[in-house]
């Protein structure tokens, strides 16, 4: 395979060439328009001059904020299992019994595990060492930034790499000794910045290679050139472009390809425009590591599409029947003044209470001054305007109940409502699950093939503690992954407290289960009460 600086730079070109082919402005330009229209910035371009006010009602942040927190409203369970081997609820007891065990036993976590329930122990040890992983990599708001990207302009990308800087706090042999470093890392990345081989396939695992962009300083790519092993005279040919502020695009290309073994591996390659910065190396895994989420999928097209490229005509027209609404109130309560030059000689200022010296007799004087009628105002204008909005809101599936912007007077038909709009949200959120289940199969090879011997932090209700693990020993396993939402019912503070106070009064829950499940900064001193309550009692 050529994979010369130029070479790739043209793979590159082609795949900037046909993203901005895509539809009828092309991803790059509809991206750019779609950031305006979700921050808030809806009348650019419009050249309305400054003479009225040009008002927004952002229905297109209101609609992606909601449909991103419905997302986002379930804590993700993240479950690995093992092909042939039994995921029963024992399997954290057994992981509980083999800790109890390695205490007992004086034996150190980098002893090898010896127990007849090993590959069970170990999975649910990953388990645990997912959540670990996640937690470090702030893996939550690495989603919160690709579901935005998502909605923007369509595709929403997570990009995991293993990097050989993060200090882990283990030591390959004993407390103290030969430090382990190396551990996986994630980042978002912009579908701007990311060309696919084949764009016409569905398939991310299936593409014949992936390119990465990036601009960095000339200086920084000079020195990893050096260390990749470049000739310092050869690194010079790395410069800065034109206007880029001291900086040049860096290009990784990705693509699979057999080791020495037949196996197929994932390789990469650095290049800079005429310079080959890294040399093509092993990545360590035989999965691509991007995952990829659509906001809206197309057929035979792996770029997804945005809400918001057809929510624009909507609310354009929002903008301008209110911004019309608005002005029409304006002149209607300051009309247009019409003065009579001849027998006004003062300035005129439309101050209240101003004095008008007027010359002249008193026909004159009654027609020194008027007032301009406007035209009558439709009653029924801001109606269409209303009705604008919720059939926006209401086809975009974020009805008032949704939203919450009805009166709770009726907690069950509220809940039953917001259930209902949520129903066709579902193929969103089935799209979502497996984008977080691409990830955790894309750090589960990190897991098997970089890690090597090393323990597994785990968390559970004994604290956190370390269990032996050995990648080499694990890598035949066949493993899967699924991913579920832990539904929980979102509820407000006055709707939390009509509920604990219904089943206090009827002796469902005693005094101190209420107290202690009011919602915070009800009562104050609660830890103080709940102890009186328990002095009292004894």
């Amino acid at each position: 395979m050529d994979n010369s600086p130029e070479k790739i730079f043209n793979e590159y070109r082609d795949g900037v060439e046909f993203k901005a082919s895509i539809g009828k402005k092309g991803l790059y330009e509809q991206s750019r328009i779609n950031e305006r229209f979700f921050v808030g910035d809806q009348w650019y371009g419009a050249n309305c001059g400054n003479d009225r006010p040009l008002v927004r009602h952002n229905v297109i942040k209101r609609i992606g904020e909601f449909k991103m927190a419905h997302l986002n409203s379930a804590k993700i369970d993240v479950n690995y299992s093992a092909e042939g081997i039994f995921n029963t609820t024992d399997s954290k007891d057994k992981v509980r019994l083999e800790r109890e065990r390695l205490s007992k036993t004086g034996l150190s976590i980098y002893s090898p595990l010896s127990c007849e329930n090993e590959t069970e122990i170990i999975v649910s040890a990953l388990n645990s060492h997912f959540e670990s992983t996640a937690a470090r990599t702030k893996l939550s708001t690495i989603l919160d930034e690709a579901l935005r990207n998502a909605y923007i302009s369509g595709t929403g990308i997570v990009y995991t790499y293993f990097d050989n800087q993060v200090n882990t706090g283990l030591f390959a042999d004993k407390p103290g000794g030969t430090a382990i470093t190396g551990d996986i890392a994630v980042q978002t990345l912009r579908v701007e910045d990311v060309c696919f081989g084949d764009p016409t396939c569905n398939d991310l695992q299936s593409q014949p290679y992936i390119i990465i962009a990036e601009k960095q300083d000339v200086e920084k790519v000079r020195c990893d050139a050096v260390k990749y092993g470049l000739p310092e005279d050869l690194c010079y040919r790395i410069t800065a472009e034109h206007g880029g502020g001291g900086k040049t695009t860096l290009l990784t290309k990705l693509f699979k390809a057999k080791d020495m073994q037949g196996r197929t591996r994932v390789y990469a390659v650095k290049v800079c425009e005429g310079v080959t910065v890294r040399g093509p190396w092993d990545i360590g895994i035989a999965k691509y590591p991007l995952a990829i989420f659509s906001w809206e999928k197309r057929d035979n097209l792996i770029y997804g599409d945005s809400e918001i490229t057809y929510l624009i005509p909507n609310q354009i027209a929002i903008n301008r029947m209110i911004t019309a609404s608005v002005w029409s109130a304006m002149t209607t309560g300051m009309p247009l003044m019409v003065v009579n030059g001849d027998a006004v000689s003062g300035d005129i200022t439309n101050d209240p209470g101003q004095i008008i010296k007027v010359y002249g007799s008193g026909e004159e004087i009654s027609s020194a001054v008027n007032f301009v009628s406007p035209p009558d105002y439709s009653s029924g204008y801001n109606d269409a305007v209303t009705l604008l909005i919720s059939n926006t809101l209401t086809q975009c599936g974020a009805n008032d109940a949704a939203l919450g912007d009805v009166n709770p007077d009726n907690t069950s038909a509220i809940i039953e409502l917001r259930e209902a709009a949520a129903l066709p949200l579902a193929p969103l959120k089935n799209r979502y699950f497996s984008f977080v289940e691409d990830i955790a199969l894309i750090w589960l090879e990190f897991f098997m093939k970089m890690y090597g011997k090393r323990s597994l932090k785990i968390s559970d209700e004994n604290g956190i503690w370390y269990i032996p693990f050995d990648s080499e020993r694990y890598e035949n396993l066949v493993l899967s992954v699924s991913a579920s939402a832990i539904e929980e019912v979102s509820k407000g503070e006055s709707e939390s407290l009509a509920i604990l106070s219904t089943l206090f009064e009827k002796g469902a829950i005693t005094a101190k289960q209420y107290i202690s499940r009011l919602p915070k900064g009800i009562i104050p001193d609660v830890k103080k009460l709940l102890a009186e309550i328990g002095e009292v009692k004894e």
